[in-house]
């Protein structure tokens, strides 16, 4: 399916009248990204986020437990850890382009996963879904991230394994 494994989210998933797959820019997935850390075991919530002064435009990568937990386990994990509604609401005021998180959903699974959906894709921001950031360490990086062009696709897992996410070399 379209949601299966590492893949991108576009607006249409959500939103009716938003962008499918075949609109997404190739700079939305490929170019300098950050990986940050959060340590809440339950979400990320805007009180985590603030500190970090999110950029208008900067690619984000939460790593959270679920990286070094949930991927361990063969069956779907409900409990994950989630980007919260507020916390969706905060990264779309700070304008940034996309949002990258290490479990197969941005929302949490039955509480406010259609809210966090629309607060994100209705700002326009691309998320990437199902990234494994084990052994990734909270920095700056390169991500290239291709997708499925898939026309009006509400989403498009990536061709091969898992995004791709290297040391960032100062520019």
């Amino acid at each position: 399916g379209s949601h299966t494994g590492a893949h991108v989210n576009a607006s249409i998933h959500f939103v009716p009248t938003g962008a499918g797959m075949h609109r997404m820019p190739l700079d939305a997935t490929i170019g300098r990204a950050r990986v940050i850390e959060i340590q809440d075991p339950v979400s990320i919530k805007h009180d985590e986020l603030d500190p970090h002064e999110l950029d208008r435009g900067e690619r984000v990568l939460f790593k959270t437990q679920n990286s070094s937990r949930r991927w361990r386990i063969e069956n779907f994990i409900e409990d994950f850890v989630y980007v919260s509604q507020e916390g969706a609401c905060y990264l779309a005021d700070c304008g940034v382009r996309t949002v990258g998180v290490d479990y197969l959903s941005v929302g949490r699974f039955r509480k406010d996963g259609v809210e966090t959906h629309q607060a994100l894709l209705g700002a326009g921001i691309w998320v990437i879904g199902g990234l494994y950031l084990s052994g990734v360490e909270p920095d700056d990086y390169e991500l290239i991230c291709l997708q499925l062009k898939v026309e009006d696709g509400d989403g498009a897992p990536r061709p091969g394994d898992l995004a791709q996410v290297g040391k960032a070399h100062p520019m």
